[in-house]
């Protein structure tokens, strides 16, 4: 059985508020697992493809779990959904979408391209910290993971 803890999850998030309160929760939940954080749509493609300075997997290791926002500059939460559901052993990864916008259109194509969840940014803290104990208790510790890893 793999560790999950050495693993880190990929926040992709461009908003310097959320990510904050979002780490904070993290902390809060007492979450093992390291966040690693980019800002943008093309910045999370090159994380995942190992480019642009993302080549270290020491250092930029693959993520265990992606969180993904839908409104990021240069590219959409959607489309890095779509990019990564068309890479052949990326497609693995379980992503969750954790975005504000609960628009059916947004939803239903985030379905469609092949999110594992889709969850609504709760607006209160406490609320926040349950989500984060929820993703970490379903996630990273019930699920079982694909192997991609040792690829």
């Amino acid at each position: 059985m793999m560790d999950l803890s050495e693993y880190g999850i990929l926040l992709v998030e461009d908003d310097s508020n959320d990510i904050l309160f979002i780490q904070r929760a993290f902390r809060q939940a007492k979450l093992v697992n390291p966040i690693r954080i980019v800002k943008n749509g093309d910045e999370a493609i090159a994380y995942l493809a190992g480019e642009d300075g993302y080549g270290d997997r020491e250092t930029y290791p693959l993520p265990a779990l992606i969180l993904l926002d839908l409104k990021l500059p240069r590219r959409s939460g959607l489309e890095v959904l779509e990019w990564l559901r068309q890479q052949p052993i990326l497609k693995r990864i379980p992503v969750v979408i954790l975005t504000s916008s609960r628009e059916s259109i947004d939803v239903d194509r985030a379905y469609d391209i092949g999110v594992n969840s889709y969850l609504l940014k709760p607006v209160k803290f406490p609320a926040l910290i349950k989500m984060v104990e929820a993703l970490d208790s379903y996630w990273l510790r019930l699920n079982q993971y694909p192997s991609i890893l040792s690829s």
